[in-house]
């Protein structure tokens, strides 16, 4: 049978992975490997995908990928007995301390002055970004979702300045799956950092020590920091430390980066095995008693026949030899073997595959996982089930319930909506624009009282305080928006309704995994074109990057409010709401027309990890609304101050840069000429609405601050319901704004940066041109 076919509930053997190429390498790097209990848990809400119990944690993959992995029925038999361990304790090896020399430390420590290189590497959703925190100081954004960081980032660790720690993106393995995870291994084999910082997460041992092996086998000084040990001891675990560092040969220490405990001795030993460079003691994890040791056998002959290939290609011998036998491409390439070599290593493995029952890349991973079970068994006491697994198994019964999952999903999306618009943004947002006009009242006063010049009192009251005083008033409608997006996304939330919106996603030609970029696109476009690659495939990548601007970040928020306000104020909320289905709704539409044109083919599969659920750290929240605000401030202070003063003196002086008498004769009225005519069938031909969206394209903010500027107070007797109605729609669905584009350039190239551009003013016009004859109309 396969496992497609195992009941909810039921538990089964894995006798065989089907599949090919990255996918199948993928999963095997996940822990499904013939031999291992898996445990079919329950079904998305749609029917598809599947969420499966595996080495201790929650793995989510489509019933097309189930399909291809064969199962039998566990028998009473079938159960391994559990190992008895050794008798006494293990002597602490005493690696990695100071005042202790290592067997295979260099002798020499580095010479004085040299900058110690540490990359900060582990699983997905470990804790890597809360110990780079706790290591440097830092306030790198935190998640509860695999993906969090997608790109480097670098800094010194505090109170040893000649140091430089790399936190570097999530990945499971050294055979990289997605972008993300090339940006890390590649760090690793060619930054050639002093030494690793290797984070694992102590409540899900198993799987995160398969890193841990093939980062031993690099030959690069390490430390394993053993991190949510607080966790482990809360649910009755242990782990015994000393033996486990004797059985890696690396220095192990417990820590709980959250809780910041353990971390001193950590920086300590990682310090140590940098500046004396003392590699891993051991790298040889065959069991030569399995199978005859055909595995043994075929990595040895490999390697002594590598071995001048991977010195001249500056690659750890004995990972290389690894990766040769999984035939990955990337290292084969950098050995350049020639024809005999290549055929002497597909005999030599050819046999071990005849000899173990495996194909190669079965062979090795299960090799991997064979040691690591001798080193749970051997080292860890873990209950049946954490208290968190048995917390978040109860709220998916209802989160992601059959009937429950997608209204839940609707709720608490409308709740986060109302909240923001109606009941607290909008009451904050109220006693800041309050603030707001006395401070500019007061102003006012004081420059007439002073005898100003007209031309400065006008650039101070008509320019500054009007336009990005009408800015800042926004600024507790976007930090509210944020803040519960961030316990959404804090909590674990997300990574259940990527589970459960994968079937709907897989219709528009995506997975699962891209609503994680769409929904931070609520947030903000930049972080969301980013976080896109943590997504395996290209096309997959590409068109989520495309999708993203149609999900309308907060920039957008005051454009919304200013207008509703003006013209709606009493469906406020709906509106609002209804703005943001709109941008959901036209982006489904494009994704059905790339899927059958650019992006022909069909989705990624869908294999995701599951985070527990956690209770949201006030400190994350906190820090996360705090960068967000101080981002707006400097926006609104920097970027929408200048363009606020430049659109002012544009609109007060004709092109002979004397005082315009009539703003229809200024340069900025000659100048946003050119563009009515196109906006003239919206019902949008005034020349200040033109300059008003273009001001938009540098911060989507702009567009009420030279609105403020331009019309004054004026603006419900210049537009009609129709028009603003219109405007509200080609304001959510036009270009974004230029820190997006060149995001998007950074990602895709200069081509498709251009093409987005041309591409979302389309739509938007379009759109409006609907909207504006449909209002007109009724």
């Amino acid at each position: 049978m396969t496992l497609k076919e195992l009941e909810i509930g039921k538990s089964a053997i894995i006798t065989k992975v089907g599949g090919e190429g990255a996918l199948r390498q993928h999963l095997l790097d996940m822990g499904v490997i013939p031999g291992t209990k898996v445990t079919l848990l329950k079904y998305a809400p749609m029917g598809d995908p599947v969420e499966v119990i595996i080495h201790g944690y929650a793995l989510t993959l489509r019933l097309d990928d189930a399909a291809k992995i064969e199962v039998e029925p566990i028998t009473e038999h079938a159960e391994k007995p559990d190992k008895k361990r050794p008798v006494g304790k293990t002597v602490h090896p005493n690696l990695g301390e100071d005042g202790i020399s290592h067997p295979k430390g260099s002798g020499n420590p580095l010479p004085e002055g040299t900058t110690l290189t540490f990359a900060l590497v582990g699983n997905q959703n470990c804790g890597k970004t809360t110990l780079f925190n706790q290591l440097t100081g830092a306030n790198q954004h935190v998640g509860n979702f695999p993906g969090v960081t997608v790109d480097r980032k670098d800094g010194v660790i505090r109170g040893y300045p000649n140091t430089l720690v790399t936190d570097l993106p999530g990945i499971y393995s050294m055979s990289p799956y997605t972008n993300e995870e090339i940006v890390s291994r590649n760090f690793v084999l060619e930054e050639k950092p002093k030494a690793i910082i290797n984070i694992v997460d102590a409540t899900n041992i198993e799987r995160n020590l398969y890193l841990t092996m093939q980062l031993l086998e690099m030959d690069v000084p390490m430390v394993v920091a053993l991190n949510m040990m607080d966790e482990v001891a809360a649910n009755g675990g242990t782990i015994d430390i000393n033996t486990m560092e004797a059985m890696l040969g690396v220095p192990v220490v417990p820590i709980s980066a959250a809780k910041n405990q353990g971390i001193d001795e950590l920086v300590k030993h990682a310090i140590h095995v940098a500046y004396y460079q003392e590699k891993p003691l051991h790298q040889d994890y065959c069991d030569v008693n399995d199978q005859g040791g055909a595995v043994h056998r075929c990595l040895h002959s490999v390697y002594h026949l590598i071995e001048d290939h991977a010195q001249s290609a500056g690659l750890p011998i004995r990972f290389a030899a690894s990766k040769v036998i999984e035939g990955d491409p990337l290292v084969l390439s950098q050995l350049k073997l020639d024809q005999n070599e290549q055929d002497t290593i597909e005999h030599i493995v050819s046999q071990m595959e005849k000899e173990r029952g495996l194909d190669r890349s079965a062979a090795i991973a299960d090799m991997r996982y064979a040691f690591i079970r001798k080193v749970c068994d051997m080292c860890v006491t873990k209950p049946q089930k954490s208290r968190e697994s048995i917390r978040s198994e109860k709220i998916d019964r209802v989160l992601t319930g059959k009937w429950t999952a997608i209204p839940i999903f609707i709720l608490f999306m409308g709740a986060t909506f109302w909240l923001t618009f109606d009941v607290i943004g909008g009451t904050l947002q109220g006693w800041l624009e309050l603030g707001i006009e006395t401070l500019t009242s007061l102003a006012d006063r004081g420059l007439t009282a002073a005898g100003v010049n007209d031309v400065i009192h006008g650039l101070v009251i008509d320019g500054v305080f009007s336009g990005v005083g009408t800015v800042l008033s926004f600024l507790p409608i976007i930090v509210t928006l944020f803040f519960f997006l961030s316990l959404l996304e804090d909590s674990g939330y997300v990574a259940r309704v990527a589970f459960f919106m994968d079937k709907l996603l897989r219709r528009i030609g995506l997975s699962g995994r891209s609503i994680v970029p769409m929904l931070i696109g609520f947030g903000c476009t930049v972080p969301a074109v980013m976080s896109t690659r943590t997504l395996p495939s290209e096309r997959d990548r590409k068109m989520t990057i495309l999708l993203t601007p149609f999900m309308s970040c907060t920039a957008k928020l005051p454009i919304y409010s200013f207008f509703v306000d003006a013209f709606f104020p009493e469906y406020k909320a709906l509106i609002m709401t209804g703005l943001y289905l709109l941008g959901i709704a036209v982006g489904v539409l494009v994704a059905l027309l790339f899927k059958g044109t650019l992006f022909k083919g069909e989705a990624v599969p869908f294999v995701m990890e599951l985070p527990n659920y956690r209770m949201p750290s006030a400190r994350n929240v906190g820090q996360l609304l705090w960068e967000k605000t101080k981002d707006f401030l400097q926006r609104a202070f920097t970027i929408i101050f200048l363009a606020t003063v430049l659109i002012w003196f544009l609109q007060s002086f004709d092109p002979l840069f004397n005082l315009a008498g009539d703003q229809e004769n200024s340069i900025l009225a000659i100048v946003a000429g050119w563009f009515t005519p196109i906006l003239q069938p919206l019902g949008l031909g005034d020349w200040r609405i033109s300059v008003s969206l273009i001001s938009g394209f540098m911060a989507k903010e702009n567009v009420v601050s030279t609105f403020k500027i331009l019309f004054g107070e004026g603006v419900s007797s210049v537009l009609s319901p129709a028009a603003a109605m219109s405007l509200l729609v080609f304001s959510l669905l036009y270009t974004p704004c230029v820190a997006a584009i060149a995001s998007i350039r950074r990602e895709l190239g200069r081509r498709w940066a251009f093409g987005v551009i041309v591409w979302q003013c389309f739509v938007a016009w379009c759109a409006a041109w609907i909207v504006h004859l449909g209002a007109t109309l009724v």
